[in-house]
């Protein structure tokens, strides 16, 4: 069965803001790797936009910045589904809009042969985690305190115990961590 695994950037003290961390060559190559050894990236709508209209540009028109360069072939090249109320079609050629509910697409991935789902979205990452889809979690924390702004698991009322599997540490000071949830 396909792992889903829940991976985010996040400030040391639990938000989730991409404006508020530096993501050196080093954080780029680990998650084009990520993205590379799944072949489902899950999203919001929010995210998906925030996503679609930056990274396809970069492909038609590189950088010139290895690192950057190569996420932008990842994540264009990674099929997308996108969990939204209001969009009823995506422009990004590698995506498309959830035909069913989440709980739903989500286990049908889960049993279909392939790579691991990626979950890139904090409030998918909430709903995947209520509802005890979540086969892992990636965490990367950043040394960044920014004090307000979307909290990562905001809206949990239920305890999740977690075991850590491994620890990352990047040049930056971003840690990685890599959890389990206790079941």
């Amino acid at each position: 069965m396909r792992k889903l695994i829940a991976a985010m950037n996040m400030t040391l003290d639990g938000f989730c803001d991409h404006t508020a961390m530096s993501a050196d060559d080093e954080i780029h190559d680990h998650y084009t790797a990520l993205l590379r050894s799944a072949d489902t990236l899950i999203y919001g709508r929010t995210t998906y936009q925030l996503m679609e209209s930056y990274w396809p540009a970069l492909v038609k028109n590189p950088s010139g910045h290895k690192s950057l360069d190569d996420f932008a072939v990842a994540i264009d090249n990674i099929a997308k589904i996108v969990f939204s109320h209001t969009l009823k079609s995506v422009e990004w050629e590698s995506a498309r809009v959830a035909k069913q509910g989440f709980k739903e697409e989500i286990l049908a991935l889960k049993q279909q042969p392939g790579k691991d789902i990626l979950v890139g979205s904090p409030s998918l990452i909430v709903e995947a985690t209520k509802l005890n889809l979540v086969d892992e979690y990636q965490l990367a924390v950043h040394p960044t305190i920014v004090g307000k702004g979307l909290p990562l698991f905001k809206n949990i009322t239920e305890r999740v115990n977690l075991k850590l599997l491994k620890t990352k540490t990047f040049g930056c000071g971003a840690v990685l961590f890599y959890y389990e949830p206790v079941r």
